[in-house]
């Protein structure tokens, strides 16, 4: 079993660093609220004050932060010189897949190890460990990375090269907005002409329209229940970098840049810290009623 130094115990990374410690590993979590350790404390493992400390010893250095500056800042400005040669370095953050291909090329230069490791599912997914990771990086790092993924994750994909999992996770946020802002617009147009949502919601699951969006977020819009399970925040973050990555290879998302744009409505409204599903408010305000 490795000793992981884990930086970034939020929603996400609290869940993932205690089934961890499950699995038998030796975790050293560090967080830039220090209350934030107590859970993963609690749960057997180790808090540190500084990541320095926590990266001080380990064999793996896994990260769960909130954008692409945090991340470059971590690695850069403390793990890259601390940690031992031959160190594997498991970046679960969605970040931009540039920033990872050029963090993986200064970690290697190091004698480090990176993979990029972003996952999908959402807390319930990061409570549950059923994640899906989509990984980037070389074949034997991303082996040697396989127990500590299976251990927070059901579906674990080896996409391609540094940065391919990055650009997966990109595709998956435009999927999952899009899918959520049509929801929230299905359920207006259903309400509006009088149609018994509950009913309606079974039914549409049932057939080409279910979705796993469908089957986690129709109720929450339904009872008015936007308690972030993932912010509109990030979510706006991660339609940014479907943005910059669609316009770097020259691909044209006409869809997304709609999506992202009521993405970003929603976080100009003030929703910004409530659940992506709070897309529903969106489409309410659109149609002159107030959510």
């Amino acid at each position: 079993m490795s000793t992981v130094a884990f930086v970034g115990l939020g929603i996400m990374g609290d869940p993932m660093a205690r089934h961890l410690v499950a699995a038998g590993h030796d975790v050293v979590g560090h967080n830039r609220s220090p209350e934030k350790t107590r859970p993963l404390v609690d749960a057997g493992g180790r808090a540190a004050g500084s990541v320095a400390e926590a990266v001080d010893g380990a064999d793996v250095v896994a990260l769960m932060l909130p954008d692409s500056p945090d991340v470059t800042e971590v690695l850069t400005g403390q793990v890259f010189d601390v940690a031992a040669p031959g160190t594997l370095i498991v970046d679960f953050s969605t970040i931009r897949p540039d920033v990872a291909r050029d963090l993986a090329e200064q970690a290697q230069a190091r004698g480090l190890r990176m993979i990029d490791a972003p996952v999908s599912g959402g807390q319930a997914g990061a409570e549950n460990a059923a994640l899906s990771i989509m990984v980037g990086g070389a074949e034997a790092d991303v082996a040697d990375a396989r127990p500590l993924l299976d251990a927070v994750g059901t579906t674990v994909v080896h996409v391609g090269p540094p940065g391919a999992g990055q650009t997966v996770k990109a595709a998956n946020q435009l999927i999952v907005a899009g899918n959520i802002a049509l929801l929230a617009e299905a359920l207006v147009f259903l309400e509006a002409h009088g149609a018994d949502l509950p009913a309606a919601v079974e039914v549409l699951g049932g057939g080409l329209a279910g979705s796993a969006v469908l089957n986690q977020k129709a109720q929450r819009m339904l009872d008015g229940d936007f308690a972030p399970g993932f912010r509109i925040d990030l979510h706006h973050k991660d339609m940014g970098i479907v943005s910059e990555a669609a316009r770097s290879a020259g691909v044209v998302t006409p869809v997304a840049a709609l999506v992202a744009q009521l993405v970003a409505a929603t976080r100009a409204a003030g929703d910004g810290g409530l659940d992506h599903s709070a897309l529903h408010r969106t489409v309410t305000r659109l149609n002159g009623d107030t959510p």
